[in-house]
């Protein structure tokens, strides 16, 4: 009984770490939290609403995929990039995302369809950058949400989790200044997509995916 007892008080602690790793994720893509932030166990605890032991397990979680970092002597931090890392980030991107529309695009619904064509519209009519970010990750987590990869679609998000705060950065650059290039790249994406065209869906994600990664050494100071 009691080694019962400890086993479902074991697995109850571990969904509690990955319920805290995905708050904790959420609120570091939405910028709460900036690269090279401390993360301290007993602020956390406090934030959340728990004890350090599930701090603990979704910081071990979170350091898995890279976008937390265990700095010797500093405790856990979010994970900041230099450029050069950004860029091999970006580079990755763009080899692997194409692949991974052979794999999705021919099982997107018209449903899936119909909501990539709403969040194209909207993401063109608004003006708020942060409104955009939030949209564009909706947009392209639909494209790699249908579950016939076992790998690659978690690779992929892993590598725009790491990456999310120097696109929010390129965005509050790139479109007060009227530069419109995504939101064209989104319309001719959607479209490919209807037409289930994986090789002109790969083209256009892949020079999607580099525009963003040269945007980004235009601007070292974004990684100061």
């Amino acid at each position: 009984m009691a080694s019962e007892s400890m086993n479902l008080a074991s697995a109850a602690h571990g969904q509690t770490g990955e319920h805290i790793a995905q708050l904790l994720r959420d609120d570091i893509l939405s910028g709460e939290f900036l690269p090279g932030a401390r993360l301290g166990q007993v602020d956390l605890a406090d934030r959340y609403g728990t004890t350090r032991a599930p701090i603990r397990d979704a910081l071990r979680i979170l350091a898995a995929t890279g976008l937390v970092s265990h700095v010797a002597n500093a405790g856990a931090r979010v994970t900041r990039l230099s450029a050069d890392e950004c860029a091999e980030l970006y580079r990755m991107r763009e080899r692997i995302e194409p692949l991974l529309f052979e794999y999705t695009l021919p099982q997107l619904t018209g449903d899936q369809l119909a909501e990539l064509q709403r969040l194209a519209d909207e993401m063109a009519e608004t003006e708020d950058p942060e409104r955009f970010v939030q949209l564009d990750r909706e947009f392209h987590d639909i494209t790699y949400a249908p579950g016939s990869t076992h790998l690659l679609a978690d690779t992929v998000r892993n590598l725009w989790d790491r990456t999310q705060h120097y696109r929010r950065q390129y965005v509050n650059n790139a479109r007060p200044h009227g530069d419109r290039a995504s939101d064209h790249d989104h319309q001719l994406l959607v479209k490919a997509c209807a037409a289930r065209d994986v090789y002109e869906a790969g083209q256009i994600i892949e020079l999607h995916v580099r525009r963003t990664r040269l945007n980004l050494a235009e601007h070292p100071e974004i990684f100061r």
